[in-house]
């Protein structure tokens, strides 16, 4: 780099430091730091793991329904969280448990960030599926970056009243990313936000680095990039084609965008593509 370029990135890093300061990013609710430091332990108790989340009575109800919706597909249902964390695993607990408190923590309008959660919860859904079929990347893994891929949208939201309308358009584009737009109006974007957020609230790196590229399909092909973060990249893009589907829509953008690297990464030929999302479109009427 010359000495007459060098001024320019330093003042729009300092520009886009501002920004980020100005966008309020939830705090790591103290719930989640106690869950991480015992899961962190050599020996992690699936006891005090029961007596952390307890303390919060709200926290262990959600817990539980979640535990037992039929997506799990438990024979059994748990009737304590002690025993949720015994049927499902410690890790997967863990990510439920986060996502959970990551829609305690998200504010905003509630008919906008309920349709939010929904889509959400349905490319959680979607990716521990993926994951399960493709052994890609484990389910707890899996189903958190599902949750947290988009948890930039709602928080540009509340900085920026006109964020909805540049969210709007970047979708419809059928040929520039997401987050370029998003870019070209507000010096940041959700991908950008989002990893932010799961850095801050000690989240697997997979998971944050997943979603800061989830709109950067040229990753895929780069095999300078962790195999881990493509592979989840890659679940996701078929996860939004299944999403789409699901809501009666035969093309998704993104899926023009991005299909044919996911697929040649994950090493499905189109007759393999179309079995896994005929599946994946099974599996989420599973639920109803």
């Amino acid at each position: 780099m010359t000495t007459v370029a060098a001024p320019a990135p330093v003042q729009e890093t300092s520009v886009e430091d501002a920004l980020l300061r100005s966008i309020r990013i939830p705090p790591r609710p103290s719930l989640l730091v106690d869950l991480q430091r015992e899961l962190a332990a050599d020996d992690p108790s699936p006891r005090r793991i029961a007596r952390i989340i307890g303390n919060d009575v709200g926290m262990s109800g959600a817990l539980l329904k979640l535990a037992n919706s039929p997506f799990f597909g438990a024979a059994r249902k748990a009737k304590s969280v002690e025993q949720a964390i015994n049927f499902l695993g410690l890790n997967q607990c863990a990510a439920l448990l986060t996502g959970l408190l990551a829609r305690q923590a998200i504010e905003g309008q509630q008919a906008e960030l309920n349709q939010f959660w929904e889509v959400s919860a349905r490319r959680a859904q979607a990716l521990v599926f993926l994951a399960r079929k493709l052994r890609v990347a484990p389910p707890d893994i899996a189903h958190t970056f599902g949750l947290f891929c988009d948890i930039g949208v709602p928080l540009l939201m509340a900085r920026f009243p006109e964020y909805r309308q540049t969210f709007d358009l970047a979708c419809k584009s059928a040929t520039r990313k997401i987050t370029a737009i998003e870019d070209e109006y507000h010096t940041t974007n959700h991908a950008a936000i989002g990893c932010l957020l799961a850095r801050n609230w000690g989240l697997s790196p997979d998971v944050s680095w997943a979603i800061l590229h989830h709109h950067d399909y040229e990753v895929l092909e780069d095999d300078s990039t962790d195999d881990a973060i493509r592979s989840l990249v890659s679940a996701s893009v078929l996860a939004e084609q299944g999403i789409q589907r699901y809501h009666g829509n035969r093309a998704s953008l993104e899926w023009d965008k991005g299909g044919e690297q996911a697929c040649r990464h994950l090493g499905l030929s189109p007759d393999e593509t179309a079995d896994l999302l005929d599946e994946l479109h099974e599996s989420f009427h599973f639920d109803h």
